[in-house]
């Protein structure tokens, strides 16, 4: 009787999980720009890799495995927000432009762009 309550658990666990990954795949597929692509692998993609770890901790009878789900859940949780907003803020810098229907872009005067390259002065070298 616990482990078909263990099964259910597990299987609802990784339908949860896979349902947000799909999200994000989706949002990969359908977003306009490179920001919220960003956002959607970052948030959705992180919340279902961590739900199906979370559900390999119930579904195993390891301890070791239980220990290194849990770790990489919580590495998951503080990494992947971390990265994204990095790799976000240096595409703002490097020039990548927002979604031309967003309403406010608010890294503006924050982050500093380079300047266009000068094609006279290429010449000149």
């Amino acid at each position: 009787m616990m482990e078909t309550a263990q099964n259910l658990i597990t299987g609802g666990l990784m339908i949860i999980g896979a349902s947000f990954t799909l999200a994000a795949a989706i949002g990969l597929l359908r977003l306009p720009d490179l920001y919220t692509r960003m956002h959607a692998a970052s948030k959705a993609g992180t919340l279902g890799s961590g739900v199906m770890l979370i559900a390999l901790a119930v579904f195993a009878n390891d301890q070791a495995i239980v220990t290194r789900a849990i770790a990489a859940v919580v590495f998951f949780l503080l990494t992947a927000p971390i990265s994204a907003h990095l790799l976000a803020k240096a595409a703002y810098a490097a020039g990548y432009r927002l979604w031309d229907n967003s309403l406010h872009d608010e890294m503006a005067g924050v982050v500093h762009k380079p300047a266009p390259a000068d094609p006279e002065k290429d010449e000149e070298l």
